[in-house]
Formats: structure tokens, sequence, C-alpha cells
């Protein structure tokens, strides 16, 4: 299809600034750049009808790390670098509160739990280790951030007690997304969805993009793809595939807060008299390793399992529906945010942490240019 005059001049003329993936990141680098840069042309390219990926597939946890999964952290980190990624969630949690506005993304601050298998010694490794990391981490709150509590919830094949995280909370995904993309477009920022890009060469003083539908020029390109971006080329991002599953409204449901298991790679929340209910990436991380869409009897069947068992083992429950979101990990958790040439940047990499870095991510991103 050719575009008409009317087209290419309103939409695809001198460009300044082209945001590849208009999720969390995508749109927050907009808003930024549209604060830095007030007259500027800020155009949002995004391959789906709604934006891809993770950004309005995630379960909504205002999260920063379980205490296992911190733990896990400092085998693979130094002390420091640990400290800085759990600040740079808070912070970025933080950032998104204030950009929106608690009672617009619905954060509800009923606090993070941590399951513990009967089955295994996790239980008494973080027990034993959970005052060394309140200590490592006391300079980020004015009180001890995780501790132990009985098991009131009627779990089962898990031990007594469950971990608590008080400064966890929970949003509702689709109102941040609906409120971020209102807030671009009421910026004067220019949205095209349906459209891939498919590669991007650097000139002197421009980046030329080539999609699936057109071609165009922009003063600077910056890729906000996450998931995606070894699609264009930056390897040391791989894509993950997060499997979820709702079930149909529970009566009288007594589960109420943000719940990890197994070390993240479970996790379960309430939402609207529902359980939502996600992970089991762990059962199959090279089939995982994928940016298709789509779910797998196995993990499916487990995620069914374990809400029989374990969640919801005396509660009658149907599964309403299923989905699947796509994020970018690394060796590192640390996200990327990077100058890749004279006029390219990427903010990707955000290790599952969209949600909680995703906003000061994206006004990184913009903040680099």
């Amino acid at each position: 299809m050719n575009l008409s005059y009317w087209e290419i001049k309103s939409w695809l003329t001198n460009v300044d600034y082209t945001i590849v993936g208009s999720g969390i990141v995508g749109l927050n680098c907009a808003l930024q750049l549209r604060r830095r840069f007030p007259k500027a042309n800020i155009l949002i390219l995004e391959k789906g009808l709604l934006p891809q990926g993770a950004s309005t597939k995630n379960a909504g946890f205002a999260c920063f790390g379980s205490l296992s999964e911190i733990i896990d952290d400092l085998e693979s980190h130094t002390e420091e670098e640990v400290f800085q990624l759990v600040k740079k969630r808070i912070n970025g949690l933080q950032l998104l509160r204030e950009n929106l506005g608690d009672k617009t993304i619905d954060y509800k601050p009923f606090g993070g739990y941590e399951l513990f298998s009967s089955h295994d010694d996790l239980f008494e490794k973080c027990y034993a280790k959970k005052d060394y990391i309140n200590t490592l981490l006391k300079p980020l709150f004015s009180d001890e951030i995780f501790s132990f509590k009985t098991n009131d919830f009627g779990f089962k094949n898990c031990k007594e007690q469950v971990g608590f995280n008080q400064f966890e909370g929970q949003i509702d995904t689709g109102k941040m997304m609906e409120a971020l993309l209102q807030k671009v477009l009421q910026n004067d920022i220019k949205i095209l969805n349906g459209i891939t890009v498919n590669s991007f060469s650097d000139d002197t003083d421009s980046v030329k993009i080539s999609t699936d539908n057109f071609e165009l020029s922009t003063k600077k390109l910056c890729i906000a793809t996450n998931g995606f971006a070894s699609k264009l080329n930056i390897d040391s991002v791989k894509p993950a595939r997060a499997q979820v599953l709702i079930t149909k409204p529970i009566q009288d449901l007594h589960i109420k807060g943000t719940f990890h298991l197994d070390q993240g790679y479970y996790y379960f929340r309430n939402i609207d008299d529902r359980i939502l209910f996600g992970g089991g990436r762990n059962l199959d991380f090279n089939g995982e390793e994928t940016s298709e869409f789509g779910e797998t009897e196995l993990i499916q069947n487990e995620l069914e399992n374990i809400l029989k068992t374990t969640i919801l083992p005396e509660t009658e429950f149907e599964i309403d529906h299923r989905w699947s979101g796509i994020m970018g990990v690394g060796s590192q958790k640390k996200a990327i945010v990077e100058q890749l040439s004279n006029h390219v940047y990427c903010g990707v990499r955000l290790g599952g942490m969209g949600v909680a870095i995703g906003s000061s991510v994206g006004k990184d991103l913009a903040d680099l240019v």
C-alpha cells in the first residue's frame, strides 16, 4: 500500500525522536522527551494493537524482589549490585505512583508473601539470612523489610510459616497502561500501532528506519522493545515467555496480597475476587526462551496442579482465561540503558521487573539523548 501525501507529511516527516515500543519504558521515555523538548516531533512505533511484550500482560506486582530471590542474586552479584538493584526498583515504583497517582493505577498496599515448599530447605536458608538481608537493605527503609508470619491463608504442601514483605503492593496493569497512553496522547505524541520495525541504519545526522509498511528518517531512535530487543540485534537480551491464567470469580475469596513461591518462578495474587497465577518458566527454560506468544500443556497443567494442591486446596474454582507475555532477561539483572551508536539508544533487559523499573528506565533512556 502506498501512503498518501497527507500521511507522509503529517506522521512521517521531520521526526525528531522515534521510539520503538509503546510499553512502560517507551511511553515514559516519550513523556520525558516531551518535558525536555516541548516542541519536538515525537513518534512511537508499536507492532501490536496494544503494547506488545509484557506491559499489558504482567501480573501487576508492585514488588522489588522476594527474600529468596535476593539471596539467590547475591550468588551472582555483589552486595552493592544487589543493593542498587533493589534501590532502583523501589525508586521506580515511587516514580510510577507519583506520575500517575495511586488511585489511577489502583495501588493497594496489601504486602507481599513468599511460600516455601515442604520438600526443600529454602525456608531454613531464608530464615537464617533474613537479618542479614534486612541489614543490607536497611538504608532503603526505616523499618525491617522481611519477616515471617503464620500461614493463615489455608495453603497446603508448604511450610507453616510464610515470608512477609510489608512494603509490597499491587496495581491494576490495565489501568496503569490506559493512563500512560492517555497521558502520551495528551502531550501531542503520535503512536502508530501495527508497525513492525525490521531494521535501521545510522547516518551522519539521522537514522533510517525500515518497517513492514514504510520507511522513514528520524533524528534520534530509542529502542524500548525489551523482550524483542534481540530482533533488533541487541544480543545481550534474551526473550523469556511468562504464562499466566486467571480463575473465574471465587465467592468469599480470603487471599489478599501478592505471593511468590519457588524463588519467584511462580507468583499469584487476588484481583476482582479471582486468583491470577503465573510462572513455571523453570519447567522448560529452553522452550520458554521465545518471543512467540502462546501457552503450553506442560506449564498450564502445573499451574492448575499448584492451584488445586497448594493455593486453593479446599476451594472449587474454574479457569476463565489464559495468556502469555514476553519479558527480556540476561546474564545480569541490571537494565541496559545505553547509547548504541551516534543516534541510537536503548532501554531494555528489565528482567521481569517492568512495573518496578519501567518508569525510571524510560526516563533514563530519554535523558541519554
